[in-house]
Parts: structure tokens; C-alpha cells; sequence
């Protein structure tokens, strides 16, 4: 499924049972995709970018990823809304303190954007550093992401 957003169009794809995509760029649908689960998804994401929603309940299911990269994705989900972490500190929270590298390749390679809030990790200091691939436009959406969440904090 692709929809229109603030942040440019966003795509999802699902199994039988959970949300398994969010992207930037076009995926495939597979042919099993449940639209509710599609719908809701789009829903849940249209109302945390108009700052509506600050969690999601869209079920969600990883079936790609290392052992190691599922570790980093499901420490994301522990960063609370409105607040970031470093990379260090995901690392470290993974028993993996000089990982950070990889974590960042594994944040790079989340498959469910947003949802999964690789967005809330920052480079040292507290630097924005890459987002879905990296590149000026990632960079960008990443400081959208967190202004929202800023934003509704206030």
C-alpha cells in the first residue's frame, strides 16, 4: 500500500498477521498483505505525523534481520516517545557496548520506519546523524520525526 504524507509517500507491506514494511521507497505488496492491517498502519502513521498518536498498536513482526539486528530494532521500541539515545547507549543496552557501527547498520536497515523509532538515536553529542540510508533527505525526515515529538512534549 502507498500513501501520501507529510514526509513525501510512504509504502507498507504486511503478512496475513502483522505490518513487516514501512519504506520511503516502493516495496512490492505481497499478495497475502491483510489491508486491515495496511489501513491501520496508515492510519496510526498519519495521526503520529499530525502529533495525534504518540504509539502504535498496528501488530508488527520482523522477518528479516540477523539475530543481532532484531536485538537492536526491539531495543528502539524501548526509547520513549519524545526521548532520544545515542548509538552507544543502544549498543550498551544490547550487551554489545562496541557494536556501535553495527548498530548503526542495523538501525539503517529497520524495516518498519516510524513504527520502530530509529529516528530517536543520535550521534555523539546529541548530533543528528543518518536515517533510512542516510542522504539529505533522510536527514531531513529524521528532523521532522524528532520535531515532532519535540513538539507535542511542549
Amino acid at each position: 500500500m502507498k500513501f501520501s504524507s507529510i514526509l513525501g509517500p510512504i509504502w507498507l507491506d504486511a503478512d496475513e498477521t502483522s505490518l513487516t514494511q514501512v519504506s520511503y521507497s516502493e516495496i512490492p505488496e505481497t499478495a497475502e498483505a491483510n489491508q486491515a492491517i495496511l489501513l491501520q498502519a496508515k492510519d496510526e502513521i498519519i495521526g503520529y505525523l499530525a502529533g495525534e498518536r504518540i504509539d502504535f498498536s498496528v501488530p508488527i513482526k520482523f522477518l528479516s534481520g540477523t539475530p543481532f539486528q532484531q536485538a537492536a530494532w526491539r531495543e528502539l521500541q524501548t526509547i520513549p516517545y519524545g526521548e532520544t539515545r545515542s548509538y552507544q547507549e543502544q549498543a550498551t543496552n544490547i550487551d554489545r557496548p562496541k557494536a556501535v557501527r553495527a548498530i548503526g547498520q542495523a538501525n539503517r536497515n529497520n524495516p518498519l520506519a516510524i513504527i520502530v523509532p530509529c529516528h530517536r538515536v543520535l550521534g555523539k553529542n546529541g548530533q543528528l546523524t543518518g536515517y533510512s540510508g542516510s542522504g539529505e533527505k533522510g536527514l531531513a525526515i529524521k528532523a521532522q520525526l524528532l520535531k515532532i515529538e519535540k513538539s507535542r512534549e511542549s
